[in-house]
């Protein structure tokens, strides 16, 4: 009996999923059983709650003549925006879309790559030699005519060399300047070099300005940095005839840039200036915001002694601020070098800071040179007076950003 009744369980399993298979068609698989298909009748007595089972023989079909095999469909469990989870016989979009870009990003490797050969392939000289620009000139040059930002007046006259910004408002105020055919005394007015017509004391502003510039130089005693005292000798004088000759030749048609100083060293004082006509960078760099270090050598008349160095690193008020230096340090001393030497690092570099510091600390200064900006060093074969064209390299460890 027990034999018999587990047949009939089976039987029952098999005829049950016959049914599900004839009424679910995504969720099927290849035929299992190749046996004549039973219909499962459930039959609801009213007199009596149980179920009464009959089995009868279905109909037959046109595709029960031809046993095709059937392609095996897997389900996919989807989960739409809500949340809600959902049976689709098809797997998701996003799925699907990120097999492709899988398929894309795949390498295609060749029999011969696979084989032992160098992959990837090392480019080709011919392929490398020259490469071609990210965008056109003619791409260029419609960005630049159609897009470009205006700048003040006052700003544009200083980039095209005719005066310094203060001196550029000054000339706008005097009304010495034109615009497209109207005197302009409003020095915040917007303008675009390439599209109006500027004209300074009655001779036009080219279209185009000067390329920017930045030199390190290596400052004598006895030149200052300021071009308003005329009487006095000025750190730009350095750059002579023959270099604006050479630079002409270089750049022509188009106007001299005027050079200044980023921040100044007093008269005495000598080593590291940065000469440039870029006041942006010279704002930028000159900023206390810029957090750059500037290292000077001081040589002392007389001893040095350790609460000279306590003294100095106390610091001093100056201009109604009290300034601390970085660092303090007795340099060793030199056969050939008599006096004492002193290595000071400050932050701000405020007017005369580091003369007053030693002053405080009763010290009297023979000589002082500064030698670093940030991470910019003056190279020791630089001669007084001369000067070196910096590089987008050296730029970047003195704090220009935008390179």
């Amino acid at each position: 009996m027990a034999v018999v009744a587990a047949a009939a369980v089976t039987l029952t399993a098999s005829i049950a999923f016959s049914s599900i298979h004839r009424t679910c068609p995504s969720l099927y698989f290849s035929n299992l059983n190749r046996s004549p298909r039973r219909t499962l009748c459930l039959i609801r007595s009213s007199s009596s709650p149980g179920f009464d089972i009959s089995f009868g023989a279905s109909a037959p079909s046109k595709n029960d003549a031809i046993d095709k095999p059937e392609a095996m469909l897997i389900p996919w469990i989807v989960k739409d925006e809500n949340g809600n989870l959902s049976l689709s016989s098809t797997p998701p979009a996003n799925f699907l879309q990120s097999m492709v870009e899988v398929k894309k990003k795949k390498p295609n490797i060749t029999k011969a790559q696979k084989s032992g050969s160098t992959y990837p392939p090392p480019p080709s000289p011919l392929s490398t030699a020259k490469t071609p620009p990210k965008y056109s000139k003619a791409a260029r040059r419609f960005y630049n005519t159609t897009f470009r930002e205006s700048q003040r007046l006052s700003k544009i006259l200083a980039q095209a060399g005719v005066a310094s910004r203060r001196n550029s408002e000054e000339l706008i105020f005097q009304g010495k300047v034109t615009l497209n055919g109207s005197v302009c005394k409003l020095p915040q007015t917007r303008v675009d070099i390439l599209k109006d017509s500027i004209y300074v004391n009655g001779n036009r502003l080219p279209k185009k300005l000067p390329p920017k510039i930045y030199f390190a130089l290596n400052k004598p005693k006895g030149y200052i940095c300021s071009n308003g005292k005329e009487e006095l000798k000025s750190v730009v004088s350095l750059f002579d005839e023959d270099f604006w000759n050479t630079w002409t030749k270089i750049n022509p048609g188009l106007p001299k840039p005027r050079l200044f100083t980023v921040g100044r060293l007093d008269v005495a004082t000598t080593g590291l200036i940065i000469v440039t006509n870029d006041g942006d960078f010279a704002q930028e760099i000159s900023h206390p915001s810029s957090n750059l270090t500037k290292e000077y050598i001081a040589t002392i008349e007389g001893s040095v002694h350790k609460r000279h160095l306590l003294v100095i690193s106390e610091g001093t008020k100056i201009e109604g601020v009290h300034c601390t230096p970085a660092s303090v340090e007795l340099l060793p001393s030199q056969p050939d070098m008599l006096r004492s030497r002193i290595r000071i690092v400050v932050n701000e570099g405020r007017n005369h800071e580091v003369r007053e510091l030693l002053k405080n600390a009763g010290l009297e200064v023979h000589s002082l040179k500064r030698v670093r900006i940030g991470g910019f060093r003056l190279a020791s074969n630089l001669g007084l007076g001369k000067y070196v064209e910096l590089k987008p390299s050296d730029l970047k460890i003195v704090g220009k950003k935008d390179l």
